[in-house]
C-alpha cells in the first residue's frame, strides 16, 4: 500500500545520516535531490497519489506532509551539524598533543573491604547493611555496655539527639549495630558479615581519624564453639596475607563477647623475626573477636542457653595499612591523586 510506502520513507530519513567523505555538502545535496528533487521520491508519490481513492485522499495526504516535512528538517539539520564541525575546526589546534583520559580505579579501601568480603562469601557468610544514624539500644545497651561505659561519653561519639530522659541517638561507633537488627530480625542459624561506615570522635592524625570503616563477622547456631572461631580466623589470615602466616591470640575484653581476644598476625614484612613494622616482635595486631555474651543473644530474643555464637572485627584502613605498608591514615580521605594512583592495578 502507498500508506505504507511513505511510513517506511519517514523511517528512512529518521535514521539518516552523513557519511564519512570529506565532501559532506555533496552528500547532503544528494539526499535532497532524492526525496525534494523534480524527479525525487515526494514527486513521485505525489503523482501516485492521483490515482488514490477519495476516502484515502485525506490519511495518505496528511503522510505526504509529514514525509515531506521530515526531509527538509533533516536536510536542515544536516547543515547545522556541518556548520558545528566547521566552527570547531576552526578554533582547534591540531598542533596540540592529544588528550588521553584517564580510566578511573576503585579506591583502595573499597579494593581491600572487597577482598574481605569475598574471602568470607567463600564460606558462607553473607553481607548485611543497616543504617549510619542508630539509637542507644542498637549501638550500646543490646550490646552489653554498662551505662557508665568509656564509649557512650562525649569523647567517643557524635551523638544526634541527647537530652534528658530521650533515647539517645548517634552516629555509629562499629558496624556490631547491624549484628543485632540482624539477631532481633532473623532465627538460627545467623552467619553474616557487616562492612560500612563508622565514627568516632577522636582527633585526626597519622594513627587516628574520627572517620573509619569496619568489617564485622558474626555466627550463631547450636554448638558454636571457639574453635569454630579459631578455624575461621586462620582461614581468613591465610587468605588475606598468603598460605605462611600464623595467628596468635591474646585474652582481652569487649563487653559484647565473653572470653574475648586480640588476634595478631606474624609480620608478613619480616616473617615474623622482627622489624621496625611489627616494632621488633615479630607480630601484628589486627582484629578483635570473642564468644557472643550470652546477654547479647538473650536482649536480641535468641535463647543463650540453645544457641551461641562468635563475633569478630577488624578495621579495612588498619588491613589495608599492613597490605600495602601505608603509615598515614589521613592519606586515605584527601584525595591526593599521587597516592591514588599507586594502586590503579589493583582488581
Amino acid at each position: 500500500m502507498l500508506i505504507n510506502q511513505i511510513e517506511d520513507f519517514i523511517r528512512d530519513i529518521q535514521l539518516a545520516s552523513v557519511g564519512k567523505s570529506s565532501d559532506k555538502a555533496a552528500e547532503i545535496e544528494q539526499f535532497r535531490i532524492k526525496y525534494l528533487g523534480k524527479k525525487g521520491v515526494i514527486s513521485d508519490l505525489f503523482e501516485q497519489f492521483k490515482t488514490v481513492p477519495n476516502e484515502q485522499k485525506k490519511e495518505i495526504g496528511q503522510a505526504l506532509n509529514r514525509l515531506k516535512t521530515a526531509a527538509q528538517a533533516k536536510i536542515e539539520e544536516f547543515k547545522q551539524s556541518i556548520d558545528s564541525i566547521e566552527q570547531k575546526s576552526d578554533s582547534m589546534d591540531l598542533t596540540m598533543p592529544t588528550d588521553y583520559s584517564e580510566i578511573g580505579s576503585r579506591h583502595v579501601l573499597s579494593v581491600v573491604m572487597n577482598e574481605i568480603i569475598d574471602i568470607f562469601s567463600r564460606i558462607g557468610f553473607t553481607v548485611a547493611e543497616s543504617v549510619e544514624i542508630e539509637d542507644d539500644w542498637h549501638l550500646f545497651s543490646a550490646l552489653n555496655f554498662p551505662h557508665d561505659h568509656p564509649a557512650r561519653d562525649m569523647q567517643d561519639t557524635f551523638f544526634v539527639e541527647k537530652e534528658e530522659g530521650k533515647q539517645e541517638v548517634a552516629l555509629r561507633t562499629h558496624t556490631s549495630s547491624v549484628q543485632v537488627r540482624v539477631m532481633e530480625n532473623n532465627k538460627p542459624p545467623i552467619r553474616i558479615i557487616a562492612p560500612g561506615r563508622v565514627f568516632r570522635n577522636e582527633a585526626i592524625s597519622a594513627r587516628a581519624h574520627c572517620i573509619f570503616h569496619q568489617v564485622e563477622a558474626l555466627y550463631v547456631d547450636k554448638k558454636v564453639s571457639f574453635a569454630d572461631l579459631k578455624q575461621t580466623l586462620l582461614y581468613f589470615a591465610k587468605e588475606m596475607f598468603g598460605e605462611k602466616t600464623q595467628i596468635r591470640l591474646r585474652p582481652s575484653y569487649f563487653p559484647f563477647t565473653e572470653p574475648s581476644a586480640e588476634m595478631d598476625i606474624s609480620c608478613n614484612i619480616c616473617g615474623g623475626k622482627g622489624c621496625n613494622i611489627c616494632k621488633g616482635t615479630g607480630w601484628l595486631e589486627i582484629l578483635g573477636c570473642g564468644m557472643v555474651d550470652p546477654n547479647v543473644l538473650d536482649a536480641c530474643g535468641i535463647d543463650s542457653k540453645e544457641y551461641s555464637g562468635f563475633a569478630l572485627g577488624m578495621g579495612v584502613e588498619r588491613m589495608a595499612m599492613l597490605k600495602y605498608q601505608i603509615r598515614d591514615l589521613r592519606l586515605y580521605f584527601e584525595n591526593d591523586l599521587r597516592f591514588l594512583r599507586q594502586f590503579d592495578a589493583l582488581v
